[in-house]
């Protein structure tokens, strides 16, 4: 449903009985971001917190919490939007099944924004302190927002046609913020604000922003949704809500998301920063202390009605895991058109997303070869590695659709067998050293810096995986711990890894050829091979948030030749926490056991927690 601001959308949601409303007073800091994360973990509905301590506007959380859910908020104008998709891919589509594709025309017309002279964002003037404090993890260095839309111009080309709309996130307060004056803007790179920024400081002018929150439920999908640069999200989001976004003119400004609920203003002066964070994120860890834009507020103004949306963000899978599922749903069709040769990409949401891709490609370079190995997914590869935010992956593995041609990307157990039967330690590794990765990732060597490493797979089967642990062996020195994660694949627990330790390196030494774990490809060092072996989550999360290929990675008889790595026998991964790692997220145990206190009989959660 076209959705035209959020209070339609909230009472949607409640007449169709996917929402709940919370009577209890809830406070801002720590229990709604707690109940939102139990209540997501649950497959729970959605959430409007009626009373928020120390603040006088409602909140509303869980909106995106099922890809049902999701779906049912765009069911009017999904299956459009995934048409005006196959028709960008193959234009001739339209002549094909004309009547399939007019229908898709009107969402074409919504793309385009339109001008009013005034908005209900307009309604009120109020102050930074009035909005919730919503503060996320206990470590977190104050409130902030976790479902903005950040809004900037470019400075050459003015106007919404090179707008950027995009989710970065905001920190209200804290630090050495100056209150009710300015907040913290903390993007990525690769981000299109970085782009205007830069534009911005060149010209030597300020850039302006403007931060929304709230407004039709389009908005934040369409902040995250991986448009190339240049291309507005405003036209997404019309697309999506089936009509014109409405904008707002101001006078030497840039325009109002008029139906948003909350607007922040104001102005990004030249390359000024301030310490922004820490912040427990999407990884599953708390991202560290780091200088990043400061935004010095002009105003704050919200509609009468206004409700504050927001989410929580923690060890995945979270609420924004919808959102990828959503996004791939529209465009994953039109990846074989912008990477030709793949046949799919997938983000593995439970390793953190951007850690680890799984690419499914082809391999028709040599077609009369009598046996496949590598070549053309190597190339598709370097594609995917340039591509968007995909350049932000750690660990790329990529096989040859011509193996299997019913392989999925989303049973990553088979996958992950598939690739592991056929691989060559010895030829089908292939490093990026000192290169980017993603500013929330802390196992590389420095903020955005790390390493890459492609494990590609073609050819038959090399050898059978072992799917039991053997018995009657010894483990090295200081290792206490063996545990079956997946066919082939164990998780060995090893001492506490200290700065430079050499322990990966004497392991690998150790492993005699005749060794039992060498029938297992595959070697994952751990702190807790119980915990990382309970379940795939678990292993998924571990071994690829907590290693850096580069330095991380070793194998059983490495060697290097011609400055190419590999190894003859198995390939050890360690995902130990290191010391200069930043800590996992903790609940704070009086949090837990206040939301305990709301599943009771008569409160607010019975039923759902």
């Amino acid at each position: 449903m076209g959705y035209r601001h959020l209070r339609e959308c909230v009472t949607d949601l409640e007449r169709t009985g996917q929402l709940i409303r919370i009577r209890e007073e809830v406070d801002p800091y720590l229990e709604a971001a707690e109940i939102q994360r139990r209540v997501y973990e649950a497959q729970g509905p959605a959430l409007y917190f009626e009373r928020v301590k120390g603040c006088r506007f409602p909140l509303v959380s869980n909106l995106f919490g099922t890809l049902d859910r999701t779906r049912f908020l765009f069911r009017d104008t999904l299956d459009l939007v995934k048409r005006l998709v196959e028709i960008k891919i193959d234009p001739a589509v339209i002549q094909k099944a004309p009547f399939r594709y007019a229908r898709a025309l009107p969402a074409a017309w919504a793309m385009r924004p339109r001008y009013v002279s005034r908005g209900p964002v307009l309604d009120q003037q109020i102050q930074l302190n009035e909005l919730p404090q919503l503060t996320f993890w206990p470590l977190d260095g104050g409130p902030f927002v976790t479902l903005p839309a950040v809004y900037t111009e470019h400075p050459d080309q003015p106007g919404w046609q090179k707008s950027n709309l995009g989710m970065y996130r905001i920190q209200l307060a804290g630090n050495e913020y100056q209150p009710n004056q300015q907040v913290g803007v903390h993007y990525q790179i690769h981000r299109s604000i970085g782009v205007h920024h830069a534009a911005a400081i060149r010209r030597g002018e300020p850039l302006r922003v403007n931060i929304f929150v709230g407004g039709p439920p389009t908005i934040p999908l369409a902040a995250v949704m991986p448009l190339p640069e240049g291309l507005s999200e405003l036209t997404f989001a019309g697309a999506l809500s089936g009509h014109r976004m409405k904008l707002v003119r101001q006078p030497g400004g840039l325009p109002l998301l008029a139906e948003a609920d909350f607007c922040i203003s104001g102005t990004i002066d030249g390359d000024a920063v301030l310490p922004e964070g820490p912040f427990g994120d999407h990884l599953g860890y708390y991202s560290l202390i780091h200088d990043f834009p400061v935004l010095k507020v002009d105003r704050v103004t919200c509609r009468r009605d206004a409700i504050w949306p927001f989410t929580a963000v923690g060890r995945p899978p979270q609420e924004d895991t919808s959102f990828g599922a959503i996004i791939h749903e529209i465009t994953g069709p039109a990846i074989p058109s912008v990477l030709p040769g793949v046949k799919g990409v997938h983000a593995v949401d439970e390793a953190g997303v951007h850690p680890l891709l799984l690419a499914i490609g082809s391999e028709r370079y040599v077609p009369y070869a009598s046996e496949r190995r590598p070549q053309e997914l190597l190339t598709q590869a370097n594609a995917i590695l340039g591509q968007g935010q995909l350049s932000l992956a750690k660990y790329l593995l990529i096989v040859a659709e011509q193996d299997n041609p019913g392989l999925g990307l989303h049973d990553i157990p088979t996958f992950l067998a598939h690739l592991l039967e056929r691989i060559d330690w010895q030829e089908d590794l292939h490093f990026q050293t000192r290169t980017t990765i993603d500013t929330l990732d802390y196992s590389g060597h420095g903020l955005n810096a790390g390493s890459k490493v492609v494990l590609a797979a073609a050819g038959p089967p090399r050898r059978q995986l072992p799917r039991e642990i053997p018995s009657g062996f010894r483990l090295p020195a200081g290792f206490s711990d063996v545990r079956l994660c997946l066919p082939g694949i164990v998780a060995i627990q090893g001492p506490a890894a200290t700065s430079g330790d050499p322990v990966l390196r004497q392991f690998c030494e150790s492993m005699a050829a005749d060794h039992p774990l060498m029938a297992f490809p595959l070697m994952v060092l751990v702190d807790d091979a119980e915990f990382t072996a309970a379940s795939l989550k678990n292993f998924l999360w571990v071994t690829f948030t907590r290693s850096n290929p580069a330095a991380d990675i070793d194998g059983v008889g490495a060697f290097t030749e011609h400055k190419h790595w590999g190894c003859r026998g198995p390939l050890a991964i360690d995902a130990r926490i290191k010391p200069h790692h930043a800590p996992p997220l903790m609940e704070d145990p009086n949090v837990v056991r206040r939301v305990n206190e709301l599943a009771a009989p008569g409160r607010s959660l019975h039923g759902i927690l």
